[in-house]
């Protein structure tokens, strides 16, 4: 799987994208991230990528034009017209994030993201370019560069092989606890300042023991 991030402040990425699960799944070339600044694709001398709204009000949007020519030149590069992709806009108003929309988008071969700054990012964007809305929560960020990252790291984890199967089996939210969130787990030491590992976990009757998490995953 391949995902594209379009965005004014590529630096953003660098960190959290290679630590981790995430930078062995690149290692394993199991996914690629491709970061793309939207600037590159501004046609004037002074690289603005904003504008003041129509109408009035506060604050700057972003443009239509670099971020249509950042998507043009994207979907050259990567043949994305002969892949099975979506492109995706962070927004304050599209549907809220969750594990069953992770699921879905995992299914894809190239996702795009379009991040949003300021005020918000041209109407024209969500109608004409982008296949669906996202948004992370009911709250504001300053852009959309986060919940871009929230939402690649929910879709990586679902890829083939980055990480054991039996591990998402037993996640929150996974399709088998579709109503559940994960049980509570322990490790070592057993007893920490008179905080106690539940006695159960330690009797190694794996009946009782699954009967335990069953009735703790709520």
């Amino acid at each position: 799987m391949e995902i594209s991030f379009l965005t004014i402040f590529p630096k953003i990425f660098d960190c959290y994208l290679n630590e981790s699960i995430l930078k062995r799944a690149q290692k394993k070339k199991l996914i690629k991230f491709n970061i793309v600044n939207i600037r590159d694709f501004a046609t004037d001398k002074h690289k603005t990528v904003d504008d003041k709204p129509y109408g009035g009000g506060p604050g700057m949007i972003l443009k239509i034009e670099p971020i249509f020519l950042a998507l043009k030149s994207l979907k050259l590069k990567s043949r994305i017209k002969s892949q099975k992709s979506r492109i995706v806009l962070l927004s304050a108003k599209g549907k809220t994030f969750d594990q069953k929309m992770a699921y879905r988008l995992a299914k894809y071969n190239h996702l795009i993201f379009i991040c949003g700054r300021y005020e918000g990012v041209d109407e024209r964007v969500a109608k004409y370019l982008a296949d669906e809305e996202i948004s992370i929560g009911n709250y504001i960020l300053t852009g959309g560069e986060l919940p871009a990252m929230v939402i690649a790291d929910a879709i990586t984890r679902l890829i083939p092989g980055v990480i054991r199967p039996e591990s998402l089996k037993e996640e929150s939210f996974s399709k088998l606890k579709t109503k559940f969130k994960e049980y509570p787990q322990y490790t070592r030491p057993e007893n920490f300042m008179g905080w106690k590992v539940p006695k159960i976990l330690l009797s190694g009757n794996h009946k009782k023991i699954n009967e335990w998490r069953k009735k703790h995953s709520k």
